[in-house]
């Protein structure tokens, strides 16, 4: 933008700033931007203008507009909101400055909007740069954030680790317990594995397929795996399917599977009143002696 029309729309800013702002909240009833209470709606959109005004006065890229991208994606916006306000911004400076010209012939109507989108047109680029680029990399974030939270292996006790499952199994997902259920098995020392699919509302071919793999791959690690929350439904549709599960022990719940594992470990759970009453019975009967 030429020097001229630069310093014009930044000494008239005040007056630009208020068209804008009328003609951008004018948008926010029936858009995307309905439901967004007023007094955020006009404060980010003060914002927005300021962004504008201070990329226009550094007569190029800034810091605001990439902090600014982030913010709109963090509030959940769309991209269509910087557009939106970008279009607008440039319609009403062209209109002011030509309001501004005395003259106003096609020469002279020409220059102002190539001047007007030798600004506009950059920013808008990097704008819609910025925004995507801080979009893929939160979901980039979020999908790695959710990987590590849809296959967790927990240690509960010594020698014994759970992996509870929920939501649906797919190909992907599948691959990850695997990896997962592979390297906490030895990364945790663990005798036995319990997978508990209380959360898994379908159990299919595939799904009972990769559970068995899984299962297989732990026992060949030197571990033992059960699977437990086998709800009747499920043990239903795995006896239809004529899917086999007899190389690795099952259970109904995560508590008999849990009292199963501390089986095969070498331990068991005791009831303490009842430990100390044997006792007391055994010191009794000592006495009496």
């Amino acid at each position: 933008m030429k020097r001229g029309f630069r310093e014009l729309l930044i000494e008239n800013s005040d007056s630009i700033v208020e068209n804008w702002l009328e003609e951008i909240s004018s948008l926010k009833t029936g858009n995307y931007t309905a439901t967004i209470s007023d007094e955020l709606y006009e404060s980010t959109n003060r914002e927005f203008v300021n962004v504008i005004f201070t990329s226009i006065r550094n007569q190029g890229s800034s810091n605001e507009v990439e902090d600014f991208s982030e913010k709109i994606i963090n509030l959940g916006w769309p991209l269509s909101y910087l557009t939106d306000g970008l279009q607008i911004f440039r319609r009403v400076s062209t209109e002011y400055l030509l309001s501004q010209s005395e003259q106003i012939d096609s020469n002279q109507f020409s220059m102002i909007l190539s001047n007007v989108d030798e600004w506009v047109e950059p920013l808008i680029r990097q704008l819609v740069n910025e925004y995507s680029g801080s979009w893929e990399n939160i979901l980039s974030l979020q999908r790695v954030a959710l990987q590590e939270l849809s296959a967790p292996l927990i240690p509960v006790m010594e020698g014994i680790t759970v992996m509870p499952l929920i939501g649906t199994i797919d190909t992907e997902r599948a691959k990850l317990i695997m990896e997962n259920l592979l390297e906490g098995t030895i990364k945790h020392n663990s005798e036995v594995v319990l997978i508990d699919i209380t959360g898994v509302p379908v159990v299919d071919t595939m799904v009972a397929h990769h559970i068995i793999q899984a299962a297989e791959a732990v026992r060949l690690i030197g571990s033992t795996c059960i699977l437990v929350g086998i709800r009747p439904e499920i043990a239903q549709t795995i006896v239809n399917l004529g899917i086999d599960l007899s190389n690795f022990p099952t259970q109904s719940s995560l508590k008999k599977g849990f009292t199963k594992a501390l089986e095969l470990t070498g331990r068991e759970v005791i009831d303490l009143k009842t430990r100390e009453a044997d006792v007391e019975g055994i010191i009794n009967s000592l006495k009496g002696e």
